[in-house]
């Protein structure tokens, strides 16, 4: 008899992971006791509303968040953000937790007197603690050393109360090494209000142990552990905790039978561990037997862990080799088509301070869907028994004075602020106003997703770039924008493309009409694209930026990008100097595109047409193509002669406008 509690070959051993071991002549699988009832039913995400994804995303959450998240412990990992977290893993806590505030209003109607648990099992201490701040609110330092309360954003796991004072017992509870070693989990004034909880605690280590010096001498971090133990046990110290936040401690020896929603936020290598995490929130509540004498079903949902009993591996095959090719600058020979670019660090812009005044585009509108947020409405299913949908319906009850009130302060705070970093708030109002005109006119939430969403601080950023945007396009007479260049390194040449390639997509170029011999595609348009731009009777020379080290700096969603545009024509439209054309092909435009091209013609084309030392610049994107039902290659000739007609038209007004002025 093997009592072990998986008796079966684990990846790395030779074996298929889970093949039983060959002495096993019958194993009780965890299968097993789903299907006889003696354990709660699982259910975890077979469905959601993102088509493009055979898998839903929450079932595998890691696989979305994974590199957004911090790799090292909460000691050496820096300065942390609870609100910078990843959307779609806020996404996921929503939905998740709006179902868990219906578990507990059921819970509490039924006079069950203890709370159902909420597990969140993270990667590392850096995790955990982003994710318990976030969820339950937390003391943010302020520059000058003072704090500034930051409530939960889950109201029913907040440590704290309305007026910002911490909760002498937690409702959400932090477990990992860090905590453990330290004890500050608990609050100053826990020992006066669990005093029957603690004597109770002490009788029992005198009953354990017989030793009474030993039940006197209890620790913050003794204390911790027993709440950790009875979570979810009347007249215990753990019986208030409603939500664990883990790093991995809750993986075997932890036993509380109220659990009933479980988040990964982790990834997980093999199917033992996603059981032994699953298993954590499979003890039954309740083993009375119904009027049928069977025990009613009891559910877990679960997020963010691939649990999967019919996982096959996969083999990957041998690939043949293939041949490379040498792409580089042809020199001397083709020195005259040389191509060179300005290398921009940034932008130096003066904010006016006159009234503040933005007429919005197409490219202000902000779509919120869940291919951004992550799955809005996913649902849960088990093997067995009824399926659930978890949703953010939720969140559709936040006002909108509160979204436009924290917009407002967002771009007071990171876009407006004086040469001595102090926020202008003599503009809050107008900035106020201009808000509310772009959440009315620009903000567009598709499926099932809400306003509330630009809470999230990623989206939050996005919508404050948009409004900035245009105001700063609005008024580009009244700002002088001028791009920063690298210092060290500040213009770029094709002459110094040099690379070789196995791909076997690719254009060999005219020897009139590019310093580089050949165009590595990324998709059947490019290779049209370069036969109109070799024919084309105004182009004097052309490059695509591929290794060409031609990159624009942007902002999305609150971090600072990179831009890469697909390539730099050479143009002569009846000027002196040609000009110096940047061509972007888009099929499809997500949000991102729109925040690149903003940039583009918000900042740098005008930065570096006011260096004047660098040509003159501009850049129009090549769209449509795909939704042609004309031959491609017609279909690309036309939109390059429609883009160009519009590009000179811009160009001329442009220069009017320059020498105007």
């Amino acid at each position: 008899m093997d009592l072990s509690a998986t008796p079966f070959f684990l990846s790395g051993s030779g074996y298929v992971e889970g093949t039983l071991f060959p002495w096993t002549m019958s194993d009780f699988s965890l299968m097993d006791a789903i299907e006889c009832g003696i354990v709660k039913l699982p259910r975890i995400p077979v469905a959601d509303n993102i088509s493009s994804d055979e898998m839903p995303m929450f079932r595998n959450l890691w696989d979305h968040i994974g590199k957004k998240m911090p790799k090292k412990g909460v000691k050496s990992a820096g300065g942390l953000n609870p609100d910078e977290l990843p959307s779609q893993l806020r996404t996921a806590l929503e939905a998740l937790y709006g179902h868990y505030a219906k578990t507990f209003d059921l819970w509490r109607k039924a006079g069950i007197d203890e709370p159902p648990c909420f597990i969140v099992v993270c990667n590392n201490t850096a995790t955990s603690k982003l994710v318990y701040d976030y969820i339950s609110g937390y003391k943010a330092e302020n520059a000058d050393g003072s704090e500034t309360h930051r409530d939960g954003a889950l109201e029913l796991f907040s440590n704290f109360d309305e007026h910002g004072n911490p909760y002498p017992r937690p409702k959400t509870l932090l477990i990992d090494s860090a905590q453990l070693e330290s004890g500050e989990a608990l609050d100053n004034n826990f020992r006066k209000m669990a005093g029957a909880e603690i004597e109770q605690f002490r009788r029992e280590i005198v009953e354990r142990t017989g030793n009474a010096k030993e039940a006197e001498s209890i620790t913050d971090q003794d204390l911790l552990r027993e709440v950790m133990n009875t979570v979810g046990k009347k007249g215990k110290l753990g019986e208030t905790v409603r939500c664990v936040v883990s790093v991995s401690m809750l993986t075997e020896g932890w036993d509380a039978n109220t659990v009933t929603h479980v988040l990964g936020v982790r990834a997980f290598g093999t199917q033992l561990l996603c059981e032994q995490v699953i298993g954590r929130g499979l003890r039954r509540q309740s083993y009375e037997l119904n009027d049928q004498g069977l025990f009613n079903v009891e559910y877990a949902d679960i997020f963010g862990i691939p649990f999967d009993f019919t996982a096959e591996p996969v083999v990957s095959k041998p690939q043949a080799p293939r041949a490379t090719v040498s792409v580089k600058a042809i020199s001397p020979e083709r020195d005259s088509l040389e191509i060179t670019f300005p290398r921009v660090q940034g932008y130096r812009i003066e904010l006016p301070e006159e009234r503040l005044k933005a007429e919005f585009t197409d490219d202000s509108v902000f779509t919120i869907d869940p291919t951004m947020v992550g799955a809005s409405k996913t649902r849960n299913s088990g093997i067995i028994g009824e399926a659930v949908d978890l949703d953010l319906e939720h969140t559709g009850k936040v006002r909108k004075s509160t979204i436009i009130h924290h917009l407002t302060k967002e771009l007071v705070y990171t876009k407006w602020r004086d040469s001595d970093g102090q926020p202008k708030m003599h503009l809050f109002g107008q900035l106020k106003r201009i808000t509310k005109q772009w959440l009315d006119e620009c903000l567009v939430c598709k499926g099932n997703t809400y306003p509330a969403q630009l809470l999230y601080q990623d989206l939050s950023d996005t919508a404050c770039e948009r409004i900035t945007e245009a105001i700063t396009r609005t008024m580009e007479g009244n700002n002088n924008i001028k791009a920063m260049l690298d210092p060290y390194n500040p213009k770029g040449s094709s002459r110094f493309v040099n690379f070789t390639t196995s791909k076997t997509d690719r254009w060999e170029t005219a020897a009139d009409r590019s310093h580089i011999n050949w165009v590595i595609l990324d998709s059947g348009w490019e290779g049209e694209l370069c036969r109109v731009l070799e024919s084309h009777s105004n182009v004097i020379a052309y490059v695509k930026n591929h290794s060409l080290g031609f990159e624009v700096p942007y902002r999305y969603a609150g971090d600072s990008r990179i831009y890469r545009p697909d390539f730099i024509v050479h143009i002569d439209d009846g000027y002196e100097d040609p000009l110096q054309l940047i061509i972007e092909v888009k099929g499809y435009r997500k949000e991102d595109v729109k925040d690149k091209s903003n940039t583009m013609r918000t900042y740098w084309v005008p930065g570096v047409n006011n260096l004047k030392s660098y040509g003159r610049w501009a850049f129009a994107e090549f769209g449509d193509v795909f939704e042609m039902e004309s031959n491609m290659e017609e279909a690309i000739q036309n939109q390059f002669d429609e883009m160009l007609t519009t590009v000179f038209e811009g160009n001329d007004a442009s220069e009017k406008v320059q020498s105007s002025t």
